[in-house]
């Protein structure tokens, strides 16, 4: 089993160079986080992540978490894991002091995620959704839910869940029937059950607050019948001490493919006097509010994608370079480690290209989101918006589709020990399987974007993106080899993807299963030039910081400019014969009838 180093250096390379740390920090309240405390702040986390996280990923893989007289155990050394992750203040680093936070930009703490992910994937699910419940209780929460809640929740003292599936209600939200019975105080009362809710018991803290969807008092059928609950798994009394043992308990946890350490509970509410209950927001908006955690956990789901990524080829490079086996093509007449093979160097380039586009555009999503929060002026905010909203589905499904690729990758570097479990790179593999499936299948991900994101504005904010790249493009002008090449490949897959987009925008109107049968082929030619934006950004700045001499690493700079020649080449180049699959449309996909399958 490899070790755990985190990729800071290239984290700040992104961070400061290609995303632009200074046009965050620039924002109201952002402006005491400069480029050497953040320096501090990923070394610091780098150290919790690689010395305490990783070495209890394989641990956790094999134990896994058990319910005991139902009670959840998570495996040895995970609480006490926890119990450091909250006293270093790690949970709260996006959050405001006021409640306990950091206030870091939220480009800073995605690289802090990027860590917790990478090291231990299972565990890091843990703050992942408790982050998505804070962001709902923010934004939607009373002031005496935010009083009671958030101050526990940022700091990580209390953990937060998700509930929306139910065994009959998957991705059909409006199939739920967990309800909401009002009551003369003001509270509500539970009954109903969940499945899939990851850390919806464990052994780390006292309490777990719940955020439940459930159809309300007077719902409706369908989706607009249903509302946002708090449901704790301790009551709190007014002083915010613990009061009784709700009536939410876990009734099994699911035996996974992968992420074993995570439990993952089926949750009983209301089986005896119901589940005490607080409505969020308002009643019949509770889709609306979940969409709140559900955008963050997607950007999340997106960002562990990049992080069980970058773990599996740290393994695989680790191993090609120690792995001795048969002699080189060329220039040698004994054995060699396999790195030096030509089919193993392009596997490991093409794993390390993938991860640098895919950061890249993820860091640069997370800036998005601060611009989006707390820019003075408000059409800037708006745009920002925009942007983020068209591509958290991207983020979310072509990142985790490529974090399989690369964690397959990585046991084909391994050869026959890579299907041993004993190497970990099967677990890499396992656990990087669910990423494409939970918080919104791919598929899904794939309708949202030609729908609501491409087709309903027109392709508006799609255009906004393109100009982007235009401009990109324009300061590649009159750039040499290999610059030139990674300009030649994006103005390429740039005029694929607007090909793309009006042909989307044309016939989803009139057609839309014709416009749906290739939105995972649209999603997929929109990441490989996303992520060739974000790799082009890149090179000028290698560029840029060698012409300097400013950046002090000639070596690291230049390897960029290989890295993104690699994707350009091998990876960008797809981009335009993807075309012709969109256009097809639905003409074979829809052709067959049921039986035919």
């Amino acid at each position: 089993m490899s070790v755990y180093a985190a990729p800071l250096r290239d984290m700040r390379f992104v961070i400061d160079d290609v995303v632009g740390l200074g046009r965050v920090t620039a924002l109201p309240g952002l402006d005491g986080t400069d480029s050497a405390l953040v320096e501090q702040i990923l070394a610091e986390a780098g150290k919790l992540a690689g010395g305490v996280l990783a070495p209890l990923n394989p641990v956790g893989d094999k134990q896994g978490s058990r319910l005991e007289n139902g009670v959840v155990r998570t495996p040895d050394g995970f609480a006490d894991a926890y119990r450091q992750f909250i006293e270093g203040g790690w949970n709260g680093a996006p959050f405001e002091e006021e409640w306990g936070g950091m206030g870091l930009p939220w480009l800073v703490a995605t690289a802090l995620q990027e860590m917790w992910q990478g090291a231990n994937l299972a565990f890091g699910l843990c703050p992942l959704l408790t982050q998505a419940a804070i962001d709902a209780l923010r934004e939607v929460g009373t002031d005496e839910q935010k009083a009671t809640y958030l101050p526990k929740l940022v700091t990580g003292e209390w953990t937060g869940t998700m509930n929306l599936t139910e065994p009959q209600a998957g991705t059909d939200l409006g199939a739920i029937r967990t309800r909401a019975e009002k009551v003369d105080d003001g509270s509500y009362r539970l009954r109903g059950q969940k499945i899939f809710i990851t850390y919806g018991d464990h052994d780390f803290t006292d309490n777990i607050i719940h955020l439940v969807l459930a159809r309300s008092p007077d719902g409706i059928a369908g989706t607009k019948g249903l509302s946002l609950y708090i449901v704790p798994k301790f009551l709190v009394n007014p002083d915010g001490s613990l009061g009784a043992r709700n009536d939410a308990k876990p009734l099994s946890l699911e035996h996974k493919l992968g992420i074993h350490a995570s439990p993952t509970c089926i949750m009983a509410y209301g089986e005896n006097e119901g589940a005490v209950a607080y409505l969020v927001g308002e009643e019949n908006r509770g889709i609306e509010y979940m969409f709140i955690m559900m955008n963050n956990a997607r950007l999340a789901v997106g960002l562990q994608g990049l992080a069980v990524a970058e773990r599996a080829y740290q393994q695989a490079a680790d191993f090609a370079r120690t792995r001795v086996q048969s002699r080189a093509v060329q220039g040698s007449t004994g054995s060699v480690s396999i790195i030096h093979h030509p089919d193993v160097r392009r596997m490991l380039l093409t794993m390390k290209a993938q991860i640098e586009a895919m950061r890249g555009l993820i860091y640069d999503v997370a800036a998005g989101i601060d611009i989006a929060d707390r820019h003075p002026d408000a059409a800037t905010r708006a745009g920002a918006q925009a942007r983020v909203d068209l591509l958290i589905p991207v983020v979310k499904a072509w990142c985790t589709d490529t974090a399989i690729e690369i964690c397959s990758t990585n046991v084909q570097v391994h050869g026959g020990m890579g299907f041993i479990e004993e190497t970990g790179a099967a677990q890499h593999y396992r656990d990087a399987r669910i990423t494409p499936i939970y918080e919104g299948a791919n598929g899904v991900q794939a309708l949202d974007l030609i729908g609501r994101k491409v087709a309903r504005d027109g392709g508006a904010a799609m255009q906004g993106f393109l100009a982007d790249v235009d401009a990109t493009l324009g300061a590649l002008a009159d750039a040499d080899a290999p610059l030139a090449i990674i300009r030649d490949r994006l103005a390429s897959g740039r005029e694929a993807l607007a090909r793309a987009t009006d042909w989307v925008v044309a016939t989803m109107p009139t057609d839309p299963a014709a416009a749906a049968s290739p939105s995972a082929v649209f999603l997929k030619l929109f990441g490989l030039v996303a992520g060739g934006w974000l790799m082009a950004r890149s090179a000028l700045a290698a560029r840029e910081a060698l012409a300097s001499g400013a950046n002090g690493d000639a070596r690291y700079l230049e390897t960029k400019l290989v890295t993104v020649r690699h994707y350009a080449d091998h990876l960008l180049a797809q981009a335009p014969g993807l075309l012709a699959a969109i256009e097809a449309g639905g003409g074979t996909v829809m052709a067959l009838d049921e039986d035919q399958f």
